[in-house]
C-alpha cells in the first residue's frame, strides 16, 4: 500500500518568510469560544509562504500568473536526491552522484533546516543545472529551501534559466525525513489569478 509524506512546513505565525515580505498572521473575526456561532478567521500573508510555486512572471515581465501554470507540472513522478553542498554554495551538474530518471527532481540540501529561522547562506541551484536537467526533459525543481537563486542574487539567473526553458519552481519543501528515491509528487498551486506564486500543500506518495 502508498504512504503519504508530507513535505510541507507547517503554516504558522513566525514561520520564516523573505526579509520585506509579508510575514502570515491571522484575524479572528468571529470565534466559538468567544461565544460566536463559528469560527471566521482571515490569513494575511506573502503567497511565496513555507511551500510553494512561483509563476514565470514573478521574475519574468512577460510571463503568466500562476493560475495559468500547467497543472500536469505539479503532479507525478519525481526523484528525490541528497546533494553534499555547502551552506551558500549553488549545485552545480558535478553535484549529482545519481543518474536522473525522473521529469520532476527534488534537492534535499539540508542548508535552511528550520522554516521559522531564517538564514541567509542555504544553498541554491545553479542555471548549469537546470539548463542539464532541462535536456533530459525535466519540467519541475524543487528545493529545501527558499529559493532556487542565492539570497544575495539580484539578477536571479536560475529563475531566469527556469522561464526559459519551462521548468517548474518548488521552493521551501522539507526533506529531511524523505529517503531518496522515486516517488509522486502532489504540489498543486491555488488558482490564484494575476499572482506571482502560490503555497502548496506538497506531499510525496510511495509508489509501492
Amino acid at each position: 500500500m502508498s504512504r503519504i509524506i508530507d513535505i510541507s512546513p507547517a503554516l504558522r505565525p513566525g514561520i520564516a518568510v523573505w526579509p520585506g515580505d509579508t510575514p502570515m498572521s491571522r484575524e479572528v473575526l468571529a470565534d466559538l469560544d468567544q461565544g460566536a456561532n463559528l469560527t471566521l478567521s482571515t490569513l494575511h500573508g506573502t503567497v511565496h509562504l513555507g511551500a510553494h510555486t512561483d509563476s514565470p512572471g514573478h521574475t519574468d515581465a512577460g510571463g503568466g500568473d500562476i493560475a495559468s501554470q500547467p497543472l500536469d507540472a505539479y503532479i507525478g513522478r519525481c526523484q528525490v536526491v541528497r546533494v553534499d553542498v555547502a551552506r551558500g554554495e549553488r549545485i552545480q551538474p558535478v553535484h549529482l552522484r545519481v543518474d536522473i530518471t525522473e521529469p520532476r527532481v527534488l534537492f534535499h540540501t539540508g542548508t535552511f533546516p528550520d522554516p521559522s529561522v531564517w538564514n541567509t547562506d542555504f544553498a541554491s541551484l545553479s542555471p548549469e543545472l537546470i539548463v542539464q536537467l532541462a535536456r533530459r526533459d525535466v519540467t519541475l525543481v524543487g528545493i529545501d529551501t527558499p529559493s532556487v537563486d542565492p539570497f544575495s542574487s539580484k539578477d536571479l539567473p536560475s529563475h531566469a534559466a527556469c522561464v526559459a526553458h519551462d521548468v517548474c519552481v518548488l521552493e521551501g519543501i522539507v526533506l529531511d525525513h524523505v529517503v531518496d528515491g522515486v516517488y509522486e509528487l502532489v504540489a498543486l498551486p491555488l488558482r490564484l489569478e494575476g499572482f506571482d506564486a502560490s503555497p502548496v500543500r506538497a506531499i510525496l506518495r510511495t509508489l509501492n
